[in-house]
Parts: structure tokens; C-alpha cells; sequence
């Protein structure tokens, strides 16, 4: 069974070349680049990937979606760009795909570091995503920030962990918090959602009490507080960006 791995990017010239070297055995690479200003398109094509262009961005689902719509094998593995795998991941999907059973899709768990260290805890691992798929059982859901895949059939789950460097400093996580908490406002306005100063303090609270006592954040050491105040605070200025969403639909209809 013919295998293509899809892979969106934009100045990833960081992190693209250890994911794409560890899937440089499967069939076929498709990378479909946003805009790059810096080597990402470059290596992509130096290491034997299919780079496709696009001049827009219309979010992580749809972009993946147009990946997957450049795909030929007969089973689809979807990495980011900041994920590697190991041989050991390889086999796995390799037997997978060879006695599938009736299965269309595997997830896989996700082993994540945070400011250098992977993260045992606070809701962390293990993670699991779905990645592969038979072509043509599945695609991207549409939302702007975090996409869903969306499988028709059973989905089996494998053992062997994708690797993924999610955040390395706290400049990129702070940008990261800003970009994400304002897509995923829009998403929930889209929704008919509406939010006020109080829900958006109650859902930060709750994202820290969650995090950091729920999920045992406390055993992640220093890095587990770190990230439990992040996600407090994505989750608050998520709400209060919806707050003031709707404040501005208001005043638009007046």
C-alpha cells in the first residue's frame, strides 16, 4: 500500500528538515508552504518533497485539506511541521496499513515539550491524534485554529508516539496565545456564542484549575505552572476577544 505524508508549513526552516528527513521513506511528500520568507520551500524541495504554493492562508483545516487534495497514496499520514517521527512510529504504521483490518483511520499519541522539557502531565500526554487514513475516508474540518480530522469508519489506535516541539520560548508562546485565542473567538462568534468579562474569568480560572491540579500539572515541575497560567490566560483573552466581537456586531447593527 503506497503511503503520501502531507505537511503545512510557513517559516518552519527551523523544524522542517527533522520532519521531513523522518518520513523520507514513504511514497510520496506533499508540502504545501504559505508564504515562507525564509528556507522552508527551499529544503522542502531539497529533500524530495512535492512543494506546493499557496498566496493565502485560510486556516489550518482548509490548508491541510488542500494538501490532502494533492495526495495519490492510497493511505494518507498528516505530520506538522514542528513533528518528527521515529523508526519506531514507521514500523508501526507500516504494519497498520499492511492488516489494517476494518479500519480506516489510526491515532497515534503525541509526546510534547514545552520551554525544553516533554511533558508528562497537565493534559499533555498522551495526546492522542488521529494521522492516518485510508484516502478518500476522511478530511480537515474547516475551523480556523485547531482542526479536526473528521474519519467515515472505525479508528484504531497505535502505541508509539509522534514527537512534537510546541513551544520553545516564551516570545513564540506568547505570539502563539494571541493568534490562536483570536481565531478561536471567531470560530465561537460564528457560532452564535456570546461572552461577558465574568465568563471570560471563570473559563480562565477553570483552565488553570484544570490543568495544573485535574491533569497533574504539578508534577511537570516549573514548566507544568508555566503552562498552566498560559492556557489561563489563552482561555480568558479568548473569551474577552468574543466580548468584544459581539460588543462590535452590536454597534454595527445600531
Amino acid at each position: 500500500m503506497s503511503l503520501s505524508v502531507i505537511v503545512i508549513a510557513k517559516n518552519s526552516g527551523a523544524t522542517i528538515r527533522r520532519c521531513l528527513e523522518s518520513v523520507a521513506w514513504a511514497d510520496e511528500i506533499v508540502l504545501v508552504d504559505s508564504g515562507s520568507t525564509d528556507r522552508t520551500v527551499e529544503i522542502g524541495r531539497e529533500l524530495g518533497a512535492r512543494v506546493q504554493q499557496t498566496p493565502d492562508w485560510p486556516g489550518h483545516g482548509p490548508q491541510k485539506n488542500r494538501a490532502l487534495d494533492l495526495a495519490t497514496g492510497d493511505w494518507v499520514f498528516s505530520l506538522d511541521s514542528d513533528e518528527w517521527i521515529t523508526p519506531e512510529v514507521r514500523a508501526e504504521l507500516e504494519a497498520a496499513m499492511a492488516a489494517p483490518g476494518d479500519k480506516a483511520a489510526f491515532m497515534l499519541p503525541r509526546r510534547s515539550s514545552f520551554c525544553g522539557r516533554f511533558m508528562r502531565h497537565s493534559g499533555w500526554w498522551p495526546d492522542y491524534v488521529k494521522r492516518l487514513f485510508r484516502r478518500g475516508t476522511a478530511r480537515f474540518s474547516d475551523d480556523q485554529g485547531h482542526d479536526r480530522l473528521i474519519v467515515n469508519g472505525a479508528v484504531g489506535r497505535l502505541a508509539k508516539p509522534i514527537h512534537h516541539e510546541t513551544i520553545t520560548s516564551l516570545d513564540q508562546l506568547i505570539d502563539k496565545m494571541n493568534t490562536y485565542s483570536a481565531m478561536t473567538a471567531r470560530n465561537l462568534q460564528q457560532r452564535g456564542r456570546r461572552a461577558s468579562i465574568f465568563t471570560a474569568l471563570f473559563h480562565g480560572g477553570w483552565a488553570f484549575f484544570r490543568t495544573y491540579f485535574l491533569r497533574a500539572g504539578f508534577l511537570d515541575g516549573r514548566e507544568g505552572l508555566m503552562l498552566a497560567i498560559a492556557n489561563a490566560e489563552n482561555s480568558y483573552y479568548r473569551y474577552c476577544k468574543l466580548m468584544l466581537l459581539g460588543r462590535k456586531r452590536v454597534m454595527g447593527d445600531e
